[in-house]
């Protein structure tokens, strides 16, 4: 695990080791020769497909319980969910490590808390809804990262794109583990998504549900669209985020309004991203796992709202509350490029 950031280091650092012995100027490590990276392609597929393969095979003999007792059933997939989010650290700690550095502002003040020896605690909710701006397709391995370090690994539950579920071996495990798939196209998933809910609405049950507002990660292509889509709607358009789609977010916390207190934002920003490029073009999963290059740093800004303070049953209102949030956004991944790193609130 790494050394922590001390206060005056501008937040407390936690998370996965930093090991780069061969640098370039930029920090990023140099490419591995392709004999090296074969070698690490073989040991990686290995370790990835068996442990996750085991798990596919656990979370489909414990089908039957189903019949005979949900919560039972509900508590077997949790376990098989603390195991793949375990599956996915230890895979990025030994190919890909970089570290976690975590900061927030005074409404998640006392629950950002770093252990003796360095790592970190969340003192977060057990029933929250999670958003986050999008920038590479392994954000949500951090995020889940950080729904471990506050018990919530097996709880953890992330609404995708509906392709994301045909991919091999990965898409069965995420349709096992109760994730949340839609087809972009409303008119259809709400029925499902309202289905889906229902089941996660129970207010003794631990919950983390992880949502990406802007609906896709951050690329040349996406930032088109954003860019199309803030000229039809006249208004300006973000510089490092995409504009955030309110619709089902919305929705979620209607849903969820008597169970959830809290929504909790996070901002994401990787070490290692020029401006004006884009950290899904450079931090690619050859790169970060094959070549031995993942980001110096992954940083993290939290902050929180409480549901009862939000519009959500006025939808122009809540729209614009989201817009607003996101703006803020854009302004703190700005600051991180002119200071490299996020503001911190330093109250005790």
């Amino acid at each position: 695990m790494s050394t922590p950031k001390s206060p005056g280091d501008h937040g407390a650092g936690a998370g996965f080791s930093l090991a780069s012995p061969h640098t370039k100027h930029n920090d990023v490590p140099v490419q591995k020769p392709q004999k090296s990276i074969a070698s690490r392609a073989l040991a990686l597929s290995s370790y990835f497909l068996s442990g996750a393969l085991c798990i596919n095979l656990s979370q489909f003999l414990g089908t039957p319980l189903y019949l005979i007792n949900q919560d039972w059933y509900n508590a077997w997939i949790a376990f098989t969910k603390q195991s793949f989010g375990l599956l996915t650290m230890t895979l990025t700690q030994t190919f890909s490590p970089t570290k976690v550095i975590v900061s927030g502002d005074a409404s998640v003040r006392g629950q950002l808390l770093r252990k003796t020896d360095g790592t970190l605690l969340l003192d977060f909710p057990e029933r929250l809804v999670l958003i986050a701006n999008h920038q590479i397709y392994t954000d949500w391995l951090y995020l889940w990262w950080t729904a471990y370090c506050s018990g919530m690994h097996g709880r953890l539950y992330i609404i995708l794109k509906e392709s994301l579920k045909r991919i091999p071996i990965l898409g069965w495990g995420m349709q096992f583990n109760q994730f949340i798939f839609l087809k972009r196209d409303w008119e259809k998933d709400r029925g499902h998504m309202a289905q889906a809910l229902q089941r996660l609405n129970k207010l003794a049950d631990p919950m983390w549900l992880l949502l990406f507002p802007e609906g896709t990660n951050l690329a040349p292509t996406t930032r088109q669209k954003s860019a199309s889509w803030a000229k039809k709607n006249n208004m300006k358009d973000m510089r490092h985020c995409l504009l955030p789609r309110s619709t089902g977010l919305r929705f979620c916390l209607q849903e969820l309004e008597d169970t959830v207190d809290y929504i909790y934002d996070c901002t994401i920003a990787y070490e290692g991203v020029p401006r004006g490029a884009y950290a899904q073009d450079i931090f690619t999963l050859k790169a970060g796992y094959l070549e031995g290059r993942p980001p110096k740093s992954v940083s993290m800004y939290w902050r929180r709202f409480a549901v009862k303070n939000i519009p959500i049953h006025d939808e122009k209102a809540f729209a614009l509350w989201l817009i607003a949030r996101w703006r803020e956004k854009d302004l703190l991944i700005e600051n991180y490029y002119i200071h490299g790193h996020f503001p911190a609130d330093t109250g005790v």
